[in-house]
Formats: structure tokens, sequence, C-alpha cells
């Protein structure tokens, strides 16, 4: 992010909406975002805005023209931060995620800190989150400042403790 003022530098509120692709509702990978959501909050002084579980709308992103899919994509393209979570599948995200976000323009996020996480169940896939989540964001114009949280499922129970560790690592770049 060099070159660009951090969100939270801006003299403003800066925001901090929540976004999951998991297409179970209510999923670990929900909780796994929302905590990274909290403790970005309290780290960075962000107001936690929303969370927005694509499980709820499913079946509407595939439809064209939807008003309720324009209305989230509307609010996941305002300027703040953006926590944008998915689990792991076939070493990428979601279906479901990719279809929301495949609803954008060219720099459809512009303006927009993405923070991108992905639960994993394997070790393998830890950088999955830098090969394919961080690419789409930044080709969607999102400035992705950190980098990916892949969060082993394996450590659900400990999810508080995982994300500090992740997040203290990435403190340099969110200030």
């Amino acid at each position: 992010m060099r070159g660009h003022p951090s969100p939270w530098q801006s003299g403003r509120m800066t925001t901090i909406t929540t976004l999951v692709g998991n297409p179970q509702p209510a999923s670990r990978t929900l909780a796994v975002a929302e905590e990274v959501a909290d403790q970005l909050a309290a780290v960075t002084g962000a107001q936690r805005d929303e969370t927005i579980d694509l499980a709820d709308v499913a079946k509407r992103v595939f439809d064209f023209p939807s008003a309720e899919v324009e209305a989230l994509l509307e609010r996941v393209a305002r300027p703040g931060i953006l926590v944008i979570a998915s689990p792991t599948y076939k070493a990428s995200y979601t279906g479901l995620l990719k279809a929301f976000l495949d609803r954008y323009g060219t720099n459809g996020l512009a303006g927009v800190t993405a923070i991108p996480v992905f639960t994993i169940g394997s070790p393998a896939h830890a950088l999955a989150v830098e090969h394919t989540l961080r690419p789409l964001l930044v080709e969607l114009g999102a400035s992705v400042p950190t980098r990916g949280l892949a969060f082993p499922t394996a450590r659900f129970d400990e999810r508080a403790e995982v994300v500090a560790e992740w997040l203290e690592a990435q403190k340099a770049s969110l200030v």
C-alpha cells in the first residue's frame, strides 16, 4: 500500500464489511471471518459494519437482474475495509464467491482495502489464498495490503489466538 494512505488514517471513520462465500450458512468460515473483523476493528479503530453471508442469497446470485444481489454488491464495494472469506475448494475459493465477484466490472472494488481469508483443511492449501483470491481482488481494483490468512480448520476452537498471531505479523502493513 505504499504511496496510498491507509483507510483508517484518512481522518474519517472507516468501516469493516465482512463477506463470506461459503455455500453453507453460519459456517466455520463465517466465524473465522468475524473474528478477523473484530480483531481488525480493535487494532485499527475501524468500526464493524455488516456481515454478508452469501449462503443466504446463494440461489439469487445467478438471477439477472436481482435487486437484492445488486444491493449487496453496492454495500461490498463501499470504500473501507472488506474482510473476504471462503473455504478452500479445489485449492481455490468457492464458485459462489466467484459468481458474486464476477458481477463487478473492472475496478469494481476500487477504494476497498481487502483482507483475504481462507479456511483450509490441509497445510497443502496454505498458499491458495495468495495465488487465487488475492489476484482476483487486485484485478477488481481492491488494495490488498496484508498477506492473506490461511486459517487451519483443525484449529477452529483456537481461532482468537490464530487470528491474533496472524494480525500481529500484519500490523506493519495496516498502519
